[in-house]
């Protein structure tokens, strides 16, 4: 009798860890379910708000690499090769720069060749070039002219030498 006893007090806790291992399983494949939603495409909406929640594409104006004498305190023979790159605000801006291409490199030829060649190999010197670059353009290029949004000046080449 001491046996039944004993058989008998473990079955219910078999039982009750079988239900609850039944249970977290059952429940952990609800929630898997109520989660996937992988087979739903998103709603349009968040599409279109992705979407309209990037930049416009940027506008660059290329300007091709040119080579100037530098001034340099040593009365050395100092040349700077340099390339850029605007970036414009608008289509307009960069039709009008094309347009005007021999008098922007004039310009930059001018504006490059005052230029200082020590000046030009630190950082500073190179943020400081760019603000003359950009005031360049606060200058008309035709009578007539649209204001002009050029809002960078990219180097793709520089070397001083």
């Amino acid at each position: 009798m001491a046996k039944n006893s004993s058989a008998g007090s473990r079955k219910p806790w078999w039982i009750i860890g079988l239900l609850i291992i039944l249970f977290s399983m059952g429940s952990s494949a609800a929630m898997y379910f109520m989660m996937d939603n992988r087979d739903d495409p998103a709603p349009e909406s968040a599409q279109t708000a992705v979407e309209d929640s990037r930049a416009p594409a940027p506008i660059f104006v290329d300007i091709n690499p040119f080579t100037v004498n530098l001034q340099s305190r040593h009365y050395d023979q100092r040349l700077l090769y340099v390339g850029l790159s605007l970036r414009v605000g608008n289509e307009t801006t960069r039709e009008l720069i094309e347009e005007h291409m021999p008098q922007v490199r004039s310009r930059l030829l001018m504006l490059l060749s005052s230029q200082q060649a020590e000046e030009l190999t630190s950082p500073e010197g190179k943020q400081q070039l760019s603000a003359e670059i950009l005031a360049l353009f606060d200058q008309p290029l035709t009578d007539p002219q649209p204001s002009l949004m050029v809002n960078d000046v990219l180097y793709t080449e520089f070397i001083v030498q």
